[in-house]
């Protein structure tokens, strides 16, 4: 068996769990991973005690250094495995990979991976503003006051410069992620959005305006990992993961090799090579989105449609559940939730979910081979990841 596919058919994800969603108060941090913890295990018919090996991230508004194991002391787990990761928002891809090597290499056997902040109710305007400048080079960017906003922004007008792309098209984008997200029960924005209404929102950072950038929820989210062996007595139907691929280019986007072109075409690549399927093989794409601009550049990295082409392929209708590749089926981070790492790991409940089918009008019909990508930074770390309703 070569590198490539030595994690193919190994783990399978058995329980997924989300908490409430939006604005929670009264509930920390670790309340909200608590909370979507017990939901997973509960999908997975597991008990606290089953498991031995926990994964989570980091946090804006818990006040803890060693989080990965306050949360095991918090929840109870007195695990053998146990790590708190940065990886910015691609840290629940990389988990699911750290949790299929231990798996696979013995190290442990169930790995509950979880991370959520409360950053709607538990950061005051001032804090979430410094959150947003935290991301930059401490010397040569934060001192000129850039911001994550920012940042993305001069991705977007980069990328409206060499191909066309169109503010029309970014905002067609928030679109159908909102008209997604209206057939979510769980989302926090459900209320219908029209092009016009994005257009005309409050300017953020130029081209960028509020309703093209992501939420601030109160959210956490929870997967639970196991060997494909266990995972068919449990009690719902896992997904197996067939693929999964990472990769880095830089963390300040001033040593950015490009502003349109990033490390997705690298994670992607490898995760298809360990999966053995291609782009045309992918029933549904659940998209990091912190901004408009990203999953169309990601729908570009990953092959899905040609290099410029992402905001047509969003315009035409064909990211809409229905269309070619129903994306961000949840309603995304721009939709559903965001609150720091738990935006992308709720893209990984959304996959599992497609899978296993039964979403009423949300649900892509047929759905066998579903992708999440998380991205981190500004653009800087990726993680593909391709999971499939039975091993392949």
């Amino acid at each position: 068996m070569s590198q490539e596919t030595m994690l193919r058919n190994k783990v399978a994800i058995v329980g997924v769990g989300e908490s409430q969603i939006g604005k929670v108060p009264g509930m920390t941090g670790l309340g909200l991973n608590a909370q979507a913890a017990k939901r997973a295990l509960d999908d997975a018919g597991l008990k606290v005690s089953d498991i031995d090996g926990l994964l989570t991230a980091y946090s804006f508004t818990e006040p803890y250094f060693m989080l990965g194991t306050v949360l095991a002391e918090y929840l109870g787990i007195k695990p053998r495995y146990n790590a708190s990761m940065v990886v910015g928002g691609a840290t629940p891809g990389v988990m699911l990979k750290h949790a299929a090597e231990a798996i696979a290499s013995g190290q442990c056997n169930t790995v509950l991976v979880c991370a959520g902040e409360n950053r709607a109710t538990g950061q005051t305007r001032d804090q979430t503003v410094a959150t947003l400048t935290s991301v930059g080079h401490p010397y040569f960017e934060r001192p000129y006051g850039g911001s994550i906003p920012g940042y993305y922004a001069m991705i977007a007008r980069r990328h409206m410069h060499e191909y066309g792309t169109t503010r029309s098209q970014l905002a067609s984008v928030a679109v159908t992620s909102r008209r997604h997200a209206s057939m979510h029960p769980n989302a926090h924005m459900r209320r219908s959005l029209t092009l016009d209404e994005v257009l005309a929102s409050k300017p953020i950072a130029d081209p960028l305006t509020m309703l093209d950038c992501c939420l601030i929820s109160d959210a956490g989210g929870a997967f639970i990992v196991t060997s494909a062996e266990r995972a068919r007595d449990l009690k719902s139907k896992p997904a197996y993961l067939i693929g999964i691929g990472e990769f880095h280019t830089h963390e300040h986007i001033m040593c950015a090799p490009s502003l349109v072109e990033f490390g997705a075409v690298q994670s992607g690549q490898a995760a298809y090579r360990m999966a053995g399927v291609a782009p045309s093989d992918i029933d549904v794409a659940e998209l990091y989105d912190c901004f408009t601009i990203v999953p169309v550049l990601e729908l570009e990295e990953l092959g899905f449609c040609e290099r410029g082409a992402g905001g047509h392929f969003y315009e035409e209708g064909h990211a809409a559940i229905g269309g070619k590749l129903p994306v961000n089926t949840h309603g995304g981070m721009l939709s559903h939730a965001h609150a720091g790492v738990a935006g992308g790991l709720l893209a990984i409940v959304e996959a599992v979910r497609q899978l296993r089918g039964g979403l009423g009008e949300r649900q892509v019909q047929g759905a066998e081979v579903a992708l999440v990508h998380n991205e981190g930074g500004i653009m800087s770390s990726h993680c593909t990841l391709i999971l499939a309703n039975q091993p392949r």
